[in-house]
């Protein structure tokens, strides 16, 4: 039986990445149990910050987890890029039938896992890939609010007027995949991070070993005022970034006084901690050797994010 609505407190869950295992341990260390297939709180709910898919070795073990829980109303759930992604490379462009995600060699090796784990299943990949779509963009919950990546109320604000409530249209789909239109240049901010380019001259490479000329952001932070201090991301990355000025405008309006806010994307690491009193990210790398699963236990009422209040398993 569900429990009365509100919830006392929603424990939000970074990327999981086709790492069931790590997630039934957290699920369990927070409290949850599984009740008629579905996990389940007493009193609370869970919050997934998207990325359920890729990378991994149990893709379909983690729809069968969360999928549930979301469906009857013990979890709720923002789309990732990753599922974004996955509806662009098995979705035609309606006018040329290529696909909207180009079937290039590293977009086929990001996507390999979950391609792998349907194999032979295309009824049931193709309804998953439904499901996905039933995801909203974004969670504005009142007192807290969750995306995957980037809380611009600027994008926010335009993307509302090409969205069925919170959710993706087919046109949305099409656009937001097309490089060069403002639909594409609001969900790569929303759902994979604020970028800036590098001054001219200037690379870095990723953890997939990509050259980039682009870095991802702290959007939210006035203080950072060069290139390396701005760059959000794994830490070790940050020394072939330029610690030169930043030039161009690279934050978004984020008061201390706006409702916590919660990200994942971008493999953390280290100990789990605020990224600001009112912002936290949740993903730590759980698809990297040594990475964590982390959530973070929000209890009605709460203002000010703390280190205490995140929960992590060991990837193992």
């Amino acid at each position: 039986m569900n429990h009365p609505h509100p919830p006392t407190g929603y424990d939000l869950i970074g990327d999981i990445h086709g790492y069931a295992d790590p997630l039934v341990r957290l699920l369990d260390k927070l409290g949850y149990a599984e009740q008629d297939g579905v996990w389940r709180h007493p009193t609370r709910e869970v919050v997934f910050l998207g990325d359920f898919i890729d990378r991994g070795p149990h893709q379909r073990e983690v729809i069968d987890v969360v999928r549930p829980m979301i469906d009857s109303g013990a979890a709720l759930a923002v789309m990732g890029n990753h599922e974004f992604n996955a509806l662009a490379f098995h979705t035609p462009h309606p006018d040329t039938g290529e696909p909207l995600r180009p079937w290039s060699k590293k977009n086929r090796d990001q996507h390999d896992a979950f391609i792998t784990a349907y194999a032979g299943r295309g009824d049931e990949m193709r309804e998953t890939l439904d499901w996905f779509r039933t995801l909203p963009l974004w969670l504005d919950l009142g007192a807290l609010r969750v995306i995957h990546a980037c809380w611009d109320p600027h994008l926010l604000s335009e993307v509302r007027a090409e969205v069925d409530g919170q959710h993706l249209t087919d046109e949305l789909l099409v656009a937001g995949s097309e490089p060069g239109t403002w639909q594409h240049e609001a969900i790569d901010s929303l759902l994979k991070g604020k970028e800036i380019d590098l001054p001219e001259g200037k690379s870095m490479r990723d953890k997939g070993g990509n050259q980039r000329h682009r870095i991802r952001v702290r959007w939210w932070d006035s203080h950072a005022t060069t290139y390396r201090e701005a760059h959000f991301g794994p830490e070790s990355a940050e020394t072939h970034i330029p610690d030169d000025p930043i030039q161009g405008d690279h934050l978004v309006e984020y008061s201390h006084d706006d409702p916590p806010c919660f990200v994942g994307h971008y493999w953390l690491e280290g100990e789990p901690a605020p990224l600001a009193p009112n912002i936290a990210c949740l993903d730590y790398s759980v698809a990297k050797e040594g990475g964590k699963l982390v959530a973070y236990r929000w209890n009605d009422g709460d203002v000010e994010l703390t280190k205490d209040q995140f929960v992590a398993v060991d990837r193992m």
